[in-house]
């Protein structure tokens, strides 16, 4: 099958540090290595340039999505992968980029809040339970919970290579990849 220009945008959401930073570098890698156009779009990279005026109330966290929105909007119309990783925590801001996006992909990094705690690198979660960081998602700031992902990643029970397998999979199934790319390159 002869490669489409089709772009995507492929959201992945879940709790800070259900493993979506990882993910997202290695599925953009291995898409890289088969020639797609590919843009990866990471909360803390974007927070450090284009929202860094933002903080963390509900109206700055939906100002956040719908500015990364807009850009995945003009990647994506435009034949380019669009692998975005946020937290995204309110679903009305999730639902907005797939009704803005080109083929948007919905991908929930179902992450145990426990699990998420143990691989704390920041010591975010350890400040939020101290009550020393407020409106921290999953500890006194809600997470919504996609209601009907198009994929949903375990990471608690699967290495980065077989979750960035389903993810290729799912692509191939769309035709938005060509075949044949699920294998480690």
């Amino acid at each position: 099958m002869a490669q489409r220009n089709d772009g995507f945008t492929l959201w992945l959401t879940g709790l800070s540090g259900a493993g979506k930073t990882t993910i997202a570098l290695e599925l953009e890698q291995r898409l890289l290595a088969i020639g797609q156009r590919i843009e990866r779009l990471d909360g803390d990279t974007v927070r450090e340039g284009l929202t860094r005026d933002l903080g963390f109330s509900k109206e700055d966290r939906d100002k956040n999505i719908e500015r990364v929105t807009f850009v995945a909007k003009l990647l994506s119309r435009n034949g380019v992968g669009v692998v975005c990783s946020f937290i995204s925590p309110y679903r009305d801001a999730r639902d907005k980029a797939r009704r803005e996006t080109t083929n948007f992909i919905e991908v929930f990094v179902d992450t145990p809040l426990e699990v998420c705690i143990e691989r704390d690198v920041k010591g975010l979660y350890q400040k939020a339970l101290a009550g020393e960081l407020k409106q921290f998602t999953g500890i006194d700031d809600p997470y919504e919970a996609p209601e009907q992902p198009e994929l949903v990643i375990r990471t608690a029970g699967e290495t980065v290579q077989e979750s960035v397998d389903h993810i290729l999979a799912y692509l191939e199934r769309r035709e938005l990849i060509p075949t044949a790319t699920a294998v480690t390159i």
